[in-house]
């Protein structure tokens, strides 16, 4: 029987917390992201199943590449048969754990062959459940992954003791070797029961065996027995469970699936209400300073408006009569009284050019004459121009010296 389960040891947590800490050429090949999940998933399964505890090691790829990986090394229990066995396995946290399931391998001891076939287990050791087949990120983890395996061993157990011959102390007739029993162990009764051989044969060493580049713990308990001969009921009940999982797992699979693509829908849409929401955004902005453009003229309007209310009371009940058009408007400043006066000016020597483009046109005046006069008025008229531009600047710098003069009470 396996021990119960114990909280792990502070050693485990160190190491860990050391190991993924680790930066430069000598640290893990692991997503820094998802190291706290690895320590999380490794002190997990070191709570439940002491005997894996987490190291490092050198994993070699099927192209001769050499990485420095984690790994989980020891045995997970089964049942089988009303007794409990340990199965001697290795859990490789491969570079892009956990996003991708671990690799698992049996790791069977000299006295320990392969099942073969086995539905679960290749002649290398190679552990294919569908539970890695299925692989989920975030969810999956290496303590269900164990459950998985204690399950599936069994009930179908992947490993079984070498035949080996027992020697009698009483002289016997010979028999043959490929009919030499064999002695199984019952770890609950203490009996020793005798059960037939596996027929000779050569089987290869497991590459993960004490001829691999890493060594494996030897396991602590016997291996599960070969049964000759099952019943009908149990094997159709075990095949119904193993159909049973195989469709619930493909069930997951095709949810998964769909739920996938309708994962993807959903970010296509969230990227359209983002740009939705920019351009929202950019249309407030633009009508906030709109906004903030008609309360500017709104005020400059009010204080026009004040203005000319102030006028219409300082000049309410004067009489205009005998007043002359040119005593109606009076400059305020010598600026205005400039730009009055070149403005009249100009507009008087327009008058003027105009009535001799005429007379010129009736024969009234010589032609030479008609030019003469008007090079005189048009370089008058550009002197008229340029002074009312210059003055007309000095007036617009001074009012808007004044408008933000006035403005200050109100924005206040």
């Amino acid at each position: 029987m396996t021990s119960p389960a114990t909280s792990p040891s502070p050693n485990t947590q160190q190491f860990l917390s050391s190991v993924l800490s680790q930066r430069g050429p000598s640290s893990l090949p692991y997503s820094e992201d998802c190291k706290w999940l690895i320590r999380q998933h490794l002190v997990s399964l070191a709570d439940s199943y002491p005997s894996l505890q987490p190291k490092t090691a050198t994993f070699t790829h099927n192209d001769g590449r050499t990485v420095n990986l984690l790994q989980a090394e020891g045995t997970v229990p089964m049942m089988f048969q009303n007794v409990t066995y340990n199965i001697p396995i290795v859990i490789w946290l491969m570079e892009s754990y956990p996003r991708h399931s671990p690799i698992v391998f049996v790791n069977p001891t000299r006295d320990m062959i392969i099942k073969r076939p086995h539905p679960f287990v290749n002649p290398s050791g190679m552990v294919s459940i569908p539970y890695l087949q299925n692989w989920i990120y975030p969810s999956s983890n290496l303590l269900d992954l164990c459950r998985n395996l204690s399950h599936y061993f069994g009930s179908n157990p992947p490993l079984y003791s070498q035949r080996r011959p027992v020697q009698n102390v009483s002289p016997s007739p010979s028999v043959s070797p490929s009919m030499s029993p064999s002695v199984s162990f019952d770890s609950n009764s203490g009996v020793v029961a005798a059960r037939p051989a596996i027929p000779p044969g050569t089987y290869p060493p497991s590459p993960y065996s004490s001829g691999g580049r890493v060594q494996f713990p030897v396991p602590t308990q016997p291996a599960p027995p070969q049964r000759i001969s099952e019943d009908a009921g149990e094997v159709f009940r075990r095949n119904a469970i193993n159909k049973l999982v195989e469709n619930l797992h493909g069930d997951i699979g095709a949810m998964r699936k769909s739920k996938e693509a309708e994962m993807e829908g959903l970010f296509g849409v969230q990227g359209t209400l983002r740009q939705r929401s920019e351009h929202i955004s950019k249309g407030v902005r633009e009508m906030e300073g709109e906004k903030e453009g008609l309360e500017l003229q709104l005020q400059m309007v009010s204080m026009n408006t004040d203005v000319l209310e102030g006028w219409l009371r300082e000049n309410e009940g004067k009489k205009m009569d005998g007043v002359g058009i040119d005593d109606a408007f009076l400059p305020v400043d010598n600026f205005s009284k400039q730009i009055l006066e070149c403005t009249s000016a100009d507009l008087a020597i327009e008058d003027v050019v105009y009535a001799l483009d005429k007379a010129v046109q009736d024969g009234s005046i010589p032609f030479d004459q008609y030019l003469r006069t008007i090079r005189s008025l048009s370089r008058e008229q550009f002197f008229h121009r340029a002074t009312a531009l210059k003055v007309r600047g000095v007036q617009n710098q001074a009012h808007v010296s004044s408008m933000a003069a006035r403005a200050s009470p109100y924005l206040a």
